[in-house]
């Protein structure tokens, strides 16, 4: 071989970069434009949250709100896409800061799609005058001395969104005036625990940063947990599902839904504890709202120790009674408010929007009630039977997502644990629940006469398919 061949074919030595071999800067280069874009999709993911908040409500424009949360959620999977792709360290800070920032986003405006607040907000101020908020309906006699022209509006016509007049005439902001409330003691802590740190005449804004503050620190406790986990370089892209998320913006901080707080509580519960700990945090979040429950078999996966089984069984009902002891000594038996009659409604009466719309496409009406208790039930046996102990997320997401899936709700922010569950899971595909359920409350009145019920839990239910097949 001669020299030129030689030279031509032989591998340089040393084969690594010398000190001023261009890769270095190269990868900084491409590093920094990756952060540079992830940036820019934060930003615009807060400007379009903040330009859809000032759109309108869900009863005036909901076509315009729809246009800005599908917008939203093409940026969020943009810049999910992206992060995976930075560095661990500044995806981490990313991560963080975008939660912030999205977070503080739904503080723009007052709440646009939901009036749940309200209640919040009076439960909190009739718990400040040692009332218990079990005992009377908001449009009771006995508390007329507690309204303020906030809620109990006496100037104009009474016509606005979230405004309706009692059978008495008076014109009022909380939905369901004439009945007790239904939330379950924790929450009540949380809105009385709010109301008392509020300065006065602060109105709907003290829920909403407390909302912000619950969703930020469900981001931060899912990183750690992830990180715990041994993966610091996937968590932060994980921990985005949850902390980008439209549907935190929407309905954790601006509508202030109480169930972030069961979410964070169930993430500490799952990811944090264990044993009798483990039940505590649990049936805590079960007194914040009650889905929580579901994650209980994902909580017993693979567990077959009578003994640690009766641990944490016995701390969840611990919990539970103790958050309910103070009201039955204020309220006695009627401290479980109007939530029997909440269940039977739940939202399902209105319209085309009914229970068990994809098991009313294949069975009568009669039956589709008892194939999903059994449906429900089974899963829940399989997940305790066979589910992975070192992730019970990942049972208790199955269980969740299902009993979604079947029962086919109106309300989005039903779904928040789903959210956080597939964070921590890292199967994005179940966010799919979410949309469905956005979707149905956004468009449902833009469609009459469309099954849009079946449609839209169809297609998540599709999606949660493929995404299961093509992991398998």
């Amino acid at each position: 071989m001669t020299d030129s061949a030689a030279t031509r074919w032989s591998v340089p030595w040393p084969a690594e970069p010398l000190p001023d071999h261009p890769a270095e800067p190269m990868n900084r280069r491409a590093g920094l434009t990756r952060t540079t874009l992830v940036v820019a999709v934060l930003v615009a993911l807060s400007v379009v949250v903040i330009g859809t908040l000032h759109a309108g409500d869900n009863q005036s424009d909901p076509g315009r709100l729809l246009v800005g949360y599908a917008i939203a959620w093409a940026l969020f999977a943009a810049g999910v896409w992206a992060v995976r792709k930075v560095p661990a360290r500044a995806a981490t800070f990313l991560v963080l800061a975008g939660s912030a920032a999205v977070a503080l986003s739904g503080l723009a405006a007052p709440p646009r799609t939901s009036d749940d607040m309200y209640r919040y907000a009076w439960d909190g101020r009739v718990q400040a005058a040692g009332i218990s908020p079990y005992a009377h309906p908001p449009a009771a006699p006995q508390l007329a001395h507690l309204r303020d022209e906030w809620l109990f509006p006496t100037r104009g016509a009474c016509d606005g969104w979230g405004l309706r007049r009692t059978d008495s005439g008076a014109c009022v902001r909380i939905n369901r005036p004439t009945v007790p409330t239904i939330y379950p003691p924790v929450a009540e802590g949380w809105f009385f625990a709010v109301h008392t740190l509020s300065p006065p005449g602060t109105r709907h804004k003290p829920l909403q940063v407390g909302g912000a503050v619950l969703a930020f620190g469900t981001t931060v406790a899912l990183l750690a947990v992830l990180r715990r986990r041994g993966d610091p370089q996937g968590a932060p892209a994980r921990a985005a599902l949850w902390g980008w998320c439209p549907a935190v913006p929407f309905e954790a901080v601006n509508n202030a839904h109480i169930d972030t707080l069961g979410v964070l509580l169930t993430v500490l519960a799952l990811g944090t504890a264990a044993g009798a700990r483990r039940g505590a945090l649990l049936g805590a979040a079960i007194a914040v709202k009650l889905l929580p429950v579901l994650a209980l078999p994902g909580a017993l996966s693979g567990q077959r120790s009578a003994r640690r089984i009766g641990s944490v069984a016995a701390a969840v009902l611990g919990a539970v009674a103790l958050s309910y002891l103070p009201y039955v000594l204020a309220s006695g038996t009627s401290v479980l408010g109007y939530l029997p009659g909440y269940l039977n409604e739940e939202g399902y009466e209105p319209g085309n929007v009914r229970r068990f719309a994809l098991l009313r496409l294949i069975l009568p009406d009669s039956a589709a009630g008892i194939a999903a208790v059994v449906l429900l039930a089974l899963t829940a046996l399989f997940v305790w039977w066979r589910g992975d102990p070192t992730r019970p997320w990942r049972g208790a997401l199955l269980v969740t997502g299902t009993a979604l899936l079947l029962f086919s709700p109106n309300y989005p922010w039903y779904s928040l644990l789903v959210i956080a569950l597939a964070a921590l899971d890292g199967r994005w595909e179940w966010l799919s629940v979410t949309l469905a359920g956005t979707v149905l409350y956004l468009a449902g009145r833009l469609l009459p006469g469309f099954p849009l019920q079946a449609w839209a839990y169809g297609a998540a239910a599709l999606t949660v398919a493929l995404g299961a097949f093509l992991r398998a």
